[in-house]
């Protein structure tokens, strides 16, 4: 066993992401048998001690039967009255199947916005460590009925990367209805499992295509989550809802992502991966290197030029001067404040100015 499958089958924090597929008809509507095979074998995990986030998709699959919906809706109002309805049915079947086990569900409905702003970022933290503490189980789902760039996105895989590190988890486990990661498309003919991926050479080569009909991430959003989520020091196991059993039990099935990267702090990782950008500064070579290689603040001697309109305490992107984003941080000036200081030394402005643009303890490098 890899030493990435053994920290996924040894993790006692662990969030679990279910797609569209795996809990619906093709028809739509829920398939409670199968959601209830998954429930038995999250809930056998849970016994062994190990405490599970589970993410879950399937609120706007789940309101097509009721909708008398043939398939899944292009407008976005539709897409929207199906996961209100769809919302209540999933959450209820949650509720219901892991009674079974005398669990509690809570339900957490999360979007973009909980993970840009700071202050929702930190709520979230505190809501998923008071369900830990009183021994529920959360499900977590975008808030598909408010949400419009969510929708479009159409899947929680980046979500659920996000939420493990979020939460500090031990690792990741992405359940398709694709057993892997495959070099290429298993449907259209010979392709190779790619079973281990420890570092970008391991994914020269590969060749992944797009969503379904339920869900609309496909291998494309996966591949990404699990990137983002093992870079931050995340293993990640991707398998099949078939083989749940064997996924969370000697994880010896599917493709493991190793934990490539250090983990970040909570901070860190909301600047670098979660944050919006509301704008970009453009640095001098100097400055990138200063900010990039020394991990110093940035000044405004090294800024050559800004994009956006943004605010004192928004985060934007720093780039080099061919465009290429090198950095993120929270800026400490107004958009309307810059044009006057970028290029002079600290010494040349009045006292009150005298401070750095972007902290480099609001700073991180991409």
């Amino acid at each position: 066993m890899s030493p990435t499958r053994h920290a996924v089958a040894q993790a006692r924090y662990l969030v679990v992401k279910v797609g569209s597929s795996s809990l619906t008809t093709a028809a739509g509507g829920l398939d409670r048998t199968r959601l209830d095979t998954l429930v038995d074998a999250f809930a056998g995990r849970v016994a062994t001690g190990t405490q599970l986030i589970l993410v879950s998709s399937g609120a706007i699959a789940a309101g097509l039967a009721p909708l008398g919906l043939r398939c899944r809706p292009r407008d976005l109002a539709t897409q929207q009255a199906a996961a209100s309805v769809g919302q209540l049915a999933l959450g209820h079947a949650y509720t219901e199947s892991w009674a079974r086990y005398g669990r509690t569900v809570g339900q957490v409905l999360l979007t973009s916005d909980d993970m840009v702003r700071r202050a929702h970022y930190r709520n979230a933290q505190r809501t998923f460590a008071r369900l830990r503490g009183l021994g529920a189980v959360p499900v977590v789902n975008e808030n598909d009925t408010v949400v419009t760039d969510e929708i479009r996105f159409g899947d929680n895989d980046r979500l659920a990367a996000l939420v493990a590190h979020l939460v500090g988890a031990d690792a990741l486990v992405l359940l398709s209805d694709v057993d892997g990661l495959y070099d290429s498309d298993p449907r259209l003919g010979e392709a190779r499992l790619v079973a281990e991926v420890t570092g970008p050479a391991d994914l020269r080569g590969v060749q992944v295509g797009t969503g379904g009909t339920l869900g609309t991430g496909g291998m494309v959003s996966k591949l990404d989550a699990a990137t983002l989520a093992s870079r931050a020091g995340v293993p990640v196991l991707l398998a099949a809802s078939t083989q749940v059993q064997r996924a969370l039990g000697q994880a010896d099935v599917g493709t493991a992502f190793a934990a490539t990267g250090a983990r970040l702090s909570a901070r860190r990782f909301w600047l670098r991966h979660a944050a919006g950008a509301a704008g970009r500064l453009r640095l001098d070579d100097g400055a990138v290197s200063a900010v990039v290689h020394r991990r110093r603040s940035l000044l405004a001697a090294g800024i050559i030029g800004i994009e956006g309109d943004f605010e004192a305490g928004d985060v934007v992107e720093l780039v080099d001067s061919r465009g290429d984003v090198v950095a993120r941080g929270m800026v400490g000036f107004d958009a309307a404040e810059l044009p006057e200081l970028i290029g002079r030394s600290s010494r040349d402005l009045p006292p009150e100015l005298r401070r750095e643009v972007v902290h480099a303890d609001d700073l991180v490098p991409v």
